[in-house]
């Protein structure tokens, strides 16, 4: 994830190209998407820090599209759009946006809503605790029923993205590509070697990680 980038989804290229130059000029990367399958296929190659999405898109509804993406991903969405009225708001913040802005604003509301986000979605405590499972961020420690798991640094990173996005199906390429660092390629293997430790070390937390075969994995509560 780069913590500067931002994916500009807007059909108006007068606002789209508006709203690039100035968040450039302000230091950050902006990538941009005049569709939702514009903005779906940047989204499979790169996380960016936050998105700016229309809802009245020529594909589709910015909404079922934030919908879709919420099963995936919690990274930060600010809804930019002319839909104003108090159900367009409320329907918005339902499908799950971070901040709603209505048309028209200025660009310095938009910049400071924006700066707010990326600076919420920074704050990470210093421990996450789900059932028996305790992570230290700070000394990389994960802990079940106060025994050290003694995870790899690579397994603890791992398990960490799991448990940020919890509940949420995660594709095998899209954690490799955030916990390895790179494109999975052919090493497919080595993901699966390393959720079947993890499972193995996880085993009476009250939570496990779940296969969804096809289409990735999920961290959730053990409902057994």
């Amino acid at each position: 994830m780069n913590g500067r980038q931002i994916l500009l989804v807007e059909d108006s290229k007068k606002v789209q190209g508006y709203n690039k130059r100035m968040l450039e000029r302000s230091g950050f990367a902006v990538e941009t998407a005049l569709t939702l399958a514009g903005a779906r296929d940047f989204l499979a190659r790169h996380i960016p820090a936050a998105i700016i999405l229309d809802i009245g898109m020529p594909d589709g509804s910015g909404l079922d599209f934030l919908r879709e993406f919420r099963l995936t991903s919690k990274t930060p969405v600010l809804l930019l759009t002319g839909y104003s009225e108090t159900e367009d708001i409320v329907r918005g913040f339902q499908r799950g946006c971070d901040d709603y802005l209505t048309k028209p604003y200025t660009f310095e509301v938009l910049l400071v809503r924006l700066r707010r986000l990326l600076k919420n979605a920074e704050q990470i405590p210093e421990t996450i605790t789900r059932g028996q499972l305790t992570l230290n961020i700070t000394s990389r420690k994960a802990v079940v029923g106060g025994t050290d798991l003694l995870l790899t640094p690579r397994d603890f990173t791992l398990l960490q993205f799991f448990v940020q996005n919890e509940d949420c199906l995660l594709g095998a390429e899209f954690i490799y590509e955030k916990v390895w660092g790179q494109w999975m390629a052919e090493d497919s293997q080595a993901l699966q070697n390393a959720v079947s430790r993890l499972r193995k070390k996880l085993c009476g937390c009250g939570y496990i990680i779940m296969s969804d075969y096809g289409s990735g994995y999920r961290f959730e509560r053990d409902k057994q």
